[in-house]
């Protein structure tokens, strides 16, 4: 995948008010890694792909039909701020909540939303303190091993909800080492961003 505005751009159809919106939020992200880490450094070069495009391709892989969904761990935003911002025209029914237990990084989420209306809330609160959510799609990109994720799904999905969790190169042996205490169905979807790593798509979580 090429990198850069003008590619994703080419890569994901999106309206020119979309792009102002990623537009908006780059700015204000370059401006506040400056004071908390919310991304590293060293991938504001690629900010496009690393980041806004890793993100956006995760809302393709969910389905059409989802009203709820929670990302988990949300940092900086990804996916889960992207996935607002591009769903306020291709499915402005989807509602989307960012849960984030790190204060600076809550404030930066919801300095984002005014800067970009972007339509989310913001949870400030750890995870596993939170009520049951009961939603259709649950995401968190680099935030726990996958069994911990599956704990964290089962928790806050609906009866047929879904996790799409991002995952490097160990993704199978992950699924694999997980399947010991959870019972699951998961489908692997390769990354346009990274040829080694893998999206996974997993529902019907039990554990064993």
């Amino acid at each position: 995948m090429k990198e850069g505005r003008a590619a994703f751009a080419a890569n994901f159809d999106v309206s020119r008010e979309t792009m102002d919106a990623l537009d908006a939020y780059e700015l204000l992200l370059v401006k506040w890694n400056k004071r908390i880490n919310l991304v590293a450094p060293r991938s504001l070069d690629a900010l496009w792909t690393r980041h806004f495009a890793d993100s956006a391709q995760i809302l393709d892989i969910s389905p059409d039909s989802s009203q709820s969904w929670a990302d988990l761990g949300s940092g900086g935003g990804f996916p889960g701020a992207v996935i607002a911002i591009l769903a306020r025209a291709s499915r402005p029914n989807l509602k989307v909540t960012l849960v984030e237990s790190d204060q600076r990084k809550a404030a930066f989420l919801r300095a984002l939303s005014r800067e970009t209306s972007a339509p989310y809330d913001v949870i400030d609160r750890r995870v596993e303190s939170l009520d049951p959510m009961a939603c259709d799609v649950v995401s968190a990109r680099a935030l726990a091993p996958l069994p911990e994720l599956l704990s964290y799904a089962a928790t806050h999905l609906n009866k047929h909800g879904i996790a799409i969790l991002p995952k490097g190169a160990n993704a199978a042996s992950e699924v694999e080492f997980a399947r010991k205490t959870w019972s699951f169905t998961s489908q692997s979807y390769p990354s346009m961003t990274d040829p080694q790593a893998a999206i996974l798509k997993i529902g019907e979580i039990k554990r064993v």
